[in-house]
């Protein structure tokens, strides 16, 4: 568990899985290890010697003025899922939130930044053989236009059944509200449209006592693309409008004291954009944390 505060604001992160070398070649179709190994600047943190990446897959919550707001819910137990290490997990991750001072009965909101698998999975859990919500006193927000997508996407004989298990309960239990892309939570906390990787993907501004951060979302899944925003991710809906967005998101970030808070970054997670030459680096020294 890792904490941030940004002026009255505090984010807390909590992980579900983490910290396993993974290939390159899982999130990008080039990113082989000799490939990786290229970009120096990775390691120690987001690349090994072996030229392998680290990820992480974890959740935010934000207090802000009175709401505990949880942002993106991971992967779930239970799950029957393509993905070999996502298959049925069982971790202990219901047990962490409530650890860290986050019992599910007492989240407000919770928002998915898009509906991909490893966004929605501890929307629901299993009681009794019935997906019910995990979070019975929050209302869920999902992105209007993401909704409009997904939940009109004819279902293949092979996938995953994503929005049967994790988002058409809250829709059927009406604790599910559409929201637009510009959405604002509360007067510190706000959504950013970052269509591009889903249609509706949306990052989450958090703004307090002239502090700044911003939570990612999927508009990058590793720090490698800050340097490479042009590389083409596996699970991007929309390869170009992705790279645009990547772009502008660097564009507008760099060398600003905005704490960037990637939602599949590995520790230390949160940083600072920085120009590098044509392209961009992260930086998680604590010296860029001031204002």
């Amino acid at each position: 568990m890792k904490t941030w505060q940004i002026g009255d604001v505090k984010i807390t992160q909590v992980v579900e899985s983490g910290g396993i070398p993974t290939s390159g070649l899982f999130f990008f179709p080039v990113a082989n290890p000799e490939f990786v190994k290229k970009y120096s600047w990775l390691k120690p943190h987001f690349a090994n010697e072996e030229g392998k990446l680290f990820a992480s897959v974890h959740a935010f919550i934000i207090e802000s003025q009175g709401k505990r707001i949880i942002v993106d819910t991971c992967v779930g137990n239970d799950k029957n899922r393509r993905v070999k290490g996502w298959n049925r997990l069982q971790t202990p991750f219901l047990e962490n939130l409530g650890k860290a001072g986050y019992p599910a009965e007492s989240i407000d909101t919770v928002i998915c930044t898009h509906l991909h698998v490893d966004h929605v999975g501890w929307n629901t859990r299993l009681v009794d053989g019935k997906w019910v919500p995990t979070f019975p006193n929050a209302r869920y927000l999902f992105g209007r236009i993401e909704w409009d997508h997904w939940s009109n996407e004819p279902l293949a004989e092979d996938a995953d059944d994503i929005v049967g298990d994790s988002v058409r309960p809250i829709v059927d239990a009406q604790l599910a509200d559409l929201v637009e892309m510009d959405h604002r939570l509360t007067d510190e906390v706000w959504l950013e449209p970052t269509p591009g990787h889903t249609p509706g993907h949306v990052s989450v501004r958090i703004e307090s006592q002239g502090r700044h951060a911003v939570i990612t979302g999927d508009l990058m899944h590793h720090p490698i693309q800050c340097t490479l925003p042009d590389m083409r991710n596996n699970f991007d809906s929309d390869p170009e409008a992705a790279r645009q967005t990547r772009r502008e998101f660097l564009t507008r970030y760099a060398d600003r004291p905005v704490l960037v808070l990637g939602t599949h970054f590995a520790p230390p997670t949160g940083g600072w954009i920085v120009k590098a030459g044509e392209a961009w680096e992260f930086d998680v020294s604590e010296r860029r944390a001031a204002p």
